[in-house]
C-alpha cells in the first residue's frame, strides 16, 4: 500500500469507516497486509475484502491492514460503501 492510499484509509478511519468491532482475542500479523491487534482493541472496518471471504480491511492503532471476521465482534451491521469520484480541481 503506498503513502497516498494509506493516507486516504486513515482519514475514512478518523471519520469511522464502515463501522466499528472489538477483538475477541489477539492476532499476530502472518503477512505484512494483516492487521495485528490484542483482545478488546477496538478496530474501525474500512471494508469487506471483495474477493476473500470473511476478511476486512481495517484501521487499529494508527495501522491499516487485513482482518478475519472470525477475530472480532462487530458492534451493529456494517454500512454499505458510497464510492465517490471526487471532482478534478483542474482549469
Amino acid at each position: 500500500m503506498d503513502a497516498t492510499e494509506l493516507a486516504r484509509w486513515t482519514r475514512f478511519a478518523a471519520k469511522g469507516g464502515i463501522g466499528k468491532c472489538t477483538a475477541i482475542s489477539d492476532c499476530v500479523a502472518e503477512s505484512p497486509d494483516d492487521l495485528m491487534f490484542l483482545k478488546d482493541d477496538e478496530i474501525t472496518v474500512l471494508m469487506q475484502l471483495p474477493d476473500q471471504e470473511g476478511m476486512f480491511l481495517g484501521h487499529c492503532e494508527g495501522v491499516v491492514g487485513r482482518f478475519h471476521g472470525t477475530h472480532v465482534h462487530f458492534h451493529s451491521k456494517l454500512k454499505k460503501p458510497v464510492m465517490t469520484k471526487r471532482q478534478s480541481s483542474s482549469s
